[in-house]
């Protein structure tokens, strides 16, 4: 084309590009790339994906280190989404070291951790890792001003292998240092003691989640409704809801990241299946809970005095 006196635009460099790369030729690739990089085109974020995933089949993790270091220095403003593909790439690779690297050069250079880059390093974590590992990534990375988001990170580890006991030291260590319990933070320990039936937790939590101040969501009124049901004492379902506001408007505020790991109870999903076709701000908790427990009521004969 070029030889013919055709212009080649960003995109033949880059279609050319993940060819050499898909057919292992990577000096070719990488000699496009700079190409690119030296030129007025600004890298399209899917087109870098799809590089690091050619390179990633080969193994060639350097390169994707370099091609991010280079980014860095010249279109600094594709950071942001340059950081959440790579993290998602190596987590994808089982790269769990290159991972938290990649996250804390991303602190570093004083970029927020968001929803979509904590989901990626839980979940490969999770995946590819131990608690140790995810312990060791933790200490290192809790030295960063990043607020809640890695406490909560932990505490969720935890909850997902019912660790127990280090669920709670670790967030006594969290009040300990600082840091006060936000409704993430409650949710993920709602949900633990739910799914493991610890009553009387599960209601010292609610009880510290009122002293804090903090609003519960559809997902904490699941946690006691789901508990009571799944052992069969629905009957005492009133004194469980009785410190809780019923009457507030139905909402779903805790990071999706929750749900991705631990799932989402019967009475959340039933619910929000049900909501899906109604008008989300007339209906409350009290209404809601009402409605899918008619339903139980018909399968297994739980009384209700709603």
């Amino acid at each position: 084309m070029k030889s013919e006196g055709f212009p080649i635009d960003g995109s033949a460099l880059s279609a050319l590009m993940l060819c050499y790369a898909d057919n292992s030729l990577f000096l070719e690739a990488q000699a496009i790339w700079d190409q690119i990089l030296n030129s007025s085109f600004v890298p399209n974020i899917q087109i870098v994906s799809q590089l690091f995933n050619a390179y990633g089949r080969m193994g060639q993790f350097d390169e994707v280190i370099r091609i991010l270091h280079q980014v860095s220095m010249r279109h600094s403003s594709l950071l942001p989404e340059i950081y959440l593909v790579a993290l998602s790439f190596f987590g994808k690779q089982g790269q769990l070291e290159m991972m938290e690297n990649t996250l804390r050069d991303m602190i570093s250079r004083g970029f927020s951790i968001d929803s979509a880059s904590a989901n990626a390093f839980l979940m490969y974590c999770s995946i590819f890792g131990s608690l140790a590992e995810m312990e060791t990534a933790y200490a290192r990375l809790k030295r960063r001003n990043v607020g809640n988001l890695l406490w909560n990170l932990l505490l969720l580890s935890y909850a997902a292998n019912f660790n127990m006991k280090s669920l709670q030291r670790e967030f006594l260590r969290m009040v300990e240092s600082g840091f006060n319990p936000d409704l993430m933070t409650f949710n993920i320990r709602s949900l633990a003691f739910s799914k493991m039936s610890l009553f009387w937790d599960l209601h010292v939590s609610l009880e510290h989640m009122k002293h804090e101040k903090v609003v519960p969501d559809l997902l904490t009124y699941g946690c006691v409704v789901d508990a009571y049901l799944d052992r069969r004492v629905g009957m005492n379902l009133d004194f469980a809801l009785s410190k809780m506001n019923v009457h507030d408007s139905v909402r779903v505020a805790t990071d999706p990241v929750v749900f991705e790991v631990l799932g989402k109870g019967d009475f959340h999903s039933s619910s929000e299946s049900f909501l899906e076709f109604k008008k989300w701000k007339n209906w409350t908790y009290r209404k809601l809970i009402a409605t899918y427990l008619k339903k139980k009521c018909r399968s297994s004969q739980i009384f209700w005095n709603y």
